[in-house]
């Protein structure tokens, strides 16, 4: 609170000698003074959520033009209408069409001030059936949902049957001829480390390099199910579906294991397999360090 204090009626050529009190005549000690309250500016707090979806009816994660439905676009007003201020997210990584998330993580300012849970329960409320807010928490200013993630890992599921997908025709890539999953993990490993992966990488790709450092890779299989998992600092447009589809060829026996190492030493996109379909796609995880605590055991 500021208090100012002025004069209120004083003629300026009027000299305090015109009343024997020093008072401008017809105003009392106690009017001389005015009493302003001023509010403070709101305080800007920086949040970041967890989010689970299926992305089988949206055009990918990032807004697009209006009346194309992505997530971003909803996650955006559902959180707007929470904070009664319009709110823009950034996530730790843009999911293409169809492809789905486990945990994704975004973060975005707000003035607006509401308990966890409350934004929480208040999102999911606002969102569609097939998004959903998973956890908040509150971030330092320095957080970046997408520069301070140390590491991705992406999961792939590939039901691996002479039937196609019925129940899960939009969660998993259906696969008939049968698969060696143990073939797919050592030459899996052949793609461990920093490398060039131009040959895993989009033809529209907009990296700026084509440079990436995969720390695992495991592939196994769980009854009708072949799984993959990979961890990486990051990844190209559609590196993890074109990884995919080489370890695909090399689990049908058409390539041996030692051709996904000679694909990615190529460089060359032309020198690898199709691409593997976004159904089977899962962000299952963003890792970032220690001292931001970005976990639901930390959040709401």
């Amino acid at each position: 609170m500021i208090i100012c204090h002025e004069q209120l009626g004083m003629n300026p050529l009027q000299s305090s000698r015109s009343n024997p009190q020093g008072t401008p005549s017809g105003i009392t000690p106690a009017a001389t003074t005015a009493t302003v309250r001023v509010t403070p500016p709101p305080t800007v707090q920086r949040l970041a959520l967890g989010l689970e979806y299926c992305g089988a009816a949206y055009r990918g994660w990032q807004s697009q033009q209006a009346g194309v439905p992505t997530v971003q676009s909803h996650v955006e007003a559902a959180l707007s209408r929470v904070a009664n201020h319009p709110v823009s997210v950034v996530c730790a990584g843009r999911t293409d069409a169809g492809v789905h998330a486990l945990e994704q993580v975004v973060h975005f300012d707000t003035s607006a001030q509401r308990r966890l849970r409350g934004w929480v329960l208040g999102a999911n409320t606002q969102l569609p059936e097939d998004i959903a807010v998973l956890w908040a928490c509150r971030m330092p200013l320095d957080f970046h949902a997408r520069y301070a993630a140390l590491a991705r890992r992406y999961r792939y599921i590939i039901l691996n049957r002479p039937a196609r997908p019925g129940l899960d025709r939009q969660r998993v890539s259906g696969h008939f001829q049968p698969l060696d999953a143990e073939r797919m993990h050592q030459a899996g490993q052949h793609l461990l480390g920093e490398h060039d992966f131009s040959a895993f990488r989009a033809r529209h790709c907009q990296s700026r390099t084509p440079w990436r450092c995969v720390h695992e890779l495991q592939v196994w299989r769980e009854a009708d199910r072949v799984l993959i998992e990979i961890e990486a600092n990051a990844f190209l447009h559609h590196m993890v579906r074109n990884i995919v589809g080489v370890l695909m060829v090399i689990g049908r026996g058409e390539q041996p294991v030692a051709w996904a190492g000679q694909v990615l030493a190529s460089r060359d996109r032309t020198q690898a397999a199709i691409t593997a379909p976004a159904a089977g796609l899962y962000l299952q995880a963003v890792r970032y360090p220690a001292h931001y605590a970005v976990s639901p055991e930390f959040c709401s």
